[in-house]
């Protein structure tokens, strides 16, 4: 009962600034003043303030507040863990796949790009200088494979 007294009351004092504000020829203002002096009269009139007057001496209300904190607090931890993984499970398995589709194997002159293609054998390493001229074909081959 006295919540609608006082929102009737700051009602008709805001009316009352906006008609002094339209006395003076600022009559954009005093329109914006008057919607927003006719805000709490319309909230008293739908009933909103009876049921705000009701929900804020309700312990069962504050529970349900609660519960949503809760349910906020969990859908935001869980967004950050998601962002600091980088993405979604889906997404993440997906990355995988294409890191190891992309990758080159370390003696191979020629990317592997997820081909079931028979690796080349490695070269055995050769003890002593006799052949050194060999030891650099793979890297012959490689800056020929580029152009260099």
């Amino acid at each position: 009962m006295i919540a609608e007294t006082v929102c009737s009351a700051v009602s008709a004092a805001g009316l009352g600034i906006a008609a002094i504000t339209a006395y003076r020829k600022r009559f954009l203002a005093a329109a914006r003043i008057a919607a927003y002096s006719l805000v709490p009269l319309g909230l008293v009139m739908t009933g909103a303030v009876e049921w705000l007057a009701r929900t804020a001496f309700s312990p069962v209300a504050w529970a349900g507040f609660g519960v949503l904190g809760g349910a906020w607090l969990l859908f935001m931890t869980t967004r950050a863990v998601e962002r600091r993984r980088g993405g979604t499970r889906k997404e993440r398995k997906e990355a995988k796949a294409a890191a190891r589709g992309a990758a080159v194997e370390p003696s191979a002159s020629v990317p592997s790009l997820g081909q079931a293609a028979r690796p080349a054998p490695r070269p055995q390493a050769k003890s002593g200088g006799a052949d050194a001229a060999d030891d650099f074909s793979d890297i012959e081959a490689i800056l020929k494979k580029h152009g260099i």
